[in-house]
């Protein structure tokens, strides 16, 4: 076991840096996040305020003040007497006793008026409120001064390990967690449970400073249980604690037992209190023992840390990839044909098919008309609409599919199941994404529109624009879009097929083979930009619930230099 002595004194400390690494890991355990479900986080969480809890109410506090009073901790299993035993030490009443269970129900610190300033400071347990009397509120602890103990000797008696009430239980966990020394009661009855040897076993693994008390023993079984109680310590490590025995008895009016019965206790403690170098010896071998662990369970933290970050990454990736090819697929489908279908092709043919628009351009224009189905004349206004309701559902299908996709993707994992759970709706697009996708369908079509009346205003073309008309022109530069065709030229356009073909001629006689390719494009790219602005916002639903990718990044590099900047001066002390 490593020696007490490899914690230096409190100047030797600030010099190494272990007591400003040691803060810098309080913060760093504090703020880490643990915010996704993924296996096995709420034994990360636990161990989280486990360490969190003893840093900050007890290493950091207690570093700072090595030769502070020193704090006894009475915890144990339910009815196993520590309230008598607290009032016994102190000789009179100040705890609660009786059947009724739990007795204990906000913890009594008990101190010598000397040492009143520490304890009320709240250098230790800072984040414990401190009361006057018995108080039914989460998180306070009762202070009282008293004469009959003695100054550098506090003693706290601390609720149920195993009490029914778990608000109790995680109060019993934090005080343990501040203690310089464990004073651990337990019965004839209770000593062989399972609660009270989890707590010693921890207790050993962190090389904490302990006491056993037997109490509530008859005194014809006190032999056979106190030795029986000696060898299971032993077995478990702890053959060196301190072991007390206080026979069964009556306390008195004050809940006080006979004094003779607890004088080995007492007499142990107003030791301690009496012997300042063997007060700072405990305090060493608990805080060597606290921080060992705080240290090794912070790398266990490490660990859940990076199980947060590959979490959350994945979850990003099957959200960022499902949408990257949602936006891929949509512009395929606006682009290669997909679009010219049912009603946009039909109205397409009937606009084509009615002549007006090829009669007032060249004869070369109106051969690609001829190859077109005659139907009833159809007005652009109509091709328009039929474009617009195309494109409307195209993208709607596509957003609702890419919101089924990531729901089955998250649910293969526990923590997107657990998300998915968290807000409803996410199996399916969000609510007004339908009247998006309608707004970007008609707000594309006035784009394009602008587009073909700007390109339009140059002389050259001008007067031909100004013949077709800014909506004819404009249809027909979005059916050139949708055929994909834009980049095609003489011979090549009549390969593509009349369709195609006809809006390409259309345009080509109106601004010229390059200008029509630059249209088209600019086109593209502007319908491009407002698909992927939609998939983003939708995308953003999902990427909302998850952790800030730089926010677990800067948090796992901080516990890292927190665990290394404690570890660099404990390994120049060792060497």
């Amino acid at each position: 076991m490593t020696e007490p002595t490899a914690i230096p004194q409190r100047e030797a400390m600030v010099e190494n840096g272990l007591l400003q690494g040691l803060s810098a890991l309080a913060s760093a355990v504090v703020s880490m996040p643990l915010e996704l479900e993924v296996p096995g986080v709420e034994r990360d969480r636990a161990l989280q305020r486990e360490i969190a809890e003893q840093l900050g109410d007890y290493v950091v506090p207690r570093l700072e003040h090595i030769g502070a009073p020193l704090l006894v901790v009475v915890g144990g299993s339910t009815g196993a007497g520590k309230s008598t035993l607290v009032n016994s030490i102190v000789g009179r009443r100040v705890s609660a006793t009786g059947v009724l269970r739990p007795t204990t129900r906000t913890p009594v610190l008990v101190h010598h008026p000397a040492d009143t300033e520490w304890f009320r400071s709240g250098r230790i347990l800072p984040e414990v409120v401190r009361t006057g009397s018995n108080s039914r509120r989460a998180n306070t602890i009762r202070q009282i001064a008293s004469s009959t103990l003695w100054p550098g000797v506090a003693v706290l008696d601390a609720p149920d390990f195993d009490s029914i009430d778990e608000t109790n239980r995680d109060m019993a966990e934090q005080l343990l967690g501040a203690a310089d020394l464990w004073l651990f009661v337990t019965s004839a009855a209770r000593y062989a449970d399972q609660v009270p040897w989890d707590y010693l076993r921890r207790a050993a693994d962190r090389s904490a400073s302990i006491a056993v008390v037997l109490d509530r023993t008859s005194p014809e079984a006190l032999v056979e249980v106190r030795r029986h109680l000696a060898r299971m310590l032993s077995e478990h490590g702890l053959a060196d604690v301190a072991l007390f025995s206080v026979p069964e008895s009556t306390p008195d009016a004050e809940g006080v037992l006979p004094a003779g019965d607890v004088a080995p206790v007492v007499s142990w403690l107003r030791a301690l209190a009496d012997d300042e170098v063997q007060r700072r010896e405990i305090v060493l071998k608990t805080l060597q023992g606290a921080i060992l662990h705080d240290i090794e369970s912070s790398r266990v933290l490490e660990t859940a840390l990076a199980r947060q970050v590959d979490a959350a990454a994945q979850l990003r990736k099957d959200v960022e990839s499902v949408y990257l090819a949602s936006h891929a697929e949509l512009m395929t489908a606006a682009t290669d044909g997909t679009m010219l279908r049912g009603e946009v092709l039909a109205r397409w043919q009937d606009f084509v098919g009615s002549g007006e628009i090829f009669r007032k351009l060249e004869r070369t224009v109106g051969t690609w008309r001829d190859r077109i189905f005659r139907r009833k004349p159809t007005t652009p206004e109509e091709v328009e609409e039929a474009a617009v309701s195309g494109l409307h559902l195209l993208i709607l299908d596509r957003a609702e599919r890419a919101a089924e996709e990531v729901a089955r993707a998250w649910d293969a994992s526990e923590a997107g199941h657990v998300l998915l759970d968290s807000r409803r709706g996410l199996d399916r697009a969000s609510r007004d994404v339908r009247v998006r996708a309608e707004r970007i369908a008609r707000e594309w079509r006035e784009a394009v529109f602008e587009l073909v009346a700007e390109q339009g205003a140059d002389k050259k073309s001008k007067a031909r624009a100004l013949s077709l008309g800014v909506n004819a022109t404009g249809v027909t530069l979005m059916v050139v879009v949708f055929a994909g065709t834009a980049g095609l030229t003489g011979a090549e356009i009549g390969i593509a097929g009349g369709t195609a073909a006809a809006g390409q001629a259309v345009l080509n006689a109106v601004f010229g083979d390059q200008a029509v390719r630059a249209l088209a494009e600019q086109a593209g790219r502007d319908l491009s930009r407002r698909l992927e602005d939609l998939l983003e916002s939708e995308a953003e639903r999902y990427l909302d619930l998850l952790p800030d990718p730089d926010a677990l990044e800067a948090a796992h590099w901080q516990l890292e230099s927190a665990i290394e900047s404690v570890d660099v001066p404990r390994g120049r002390r060792s060497r």
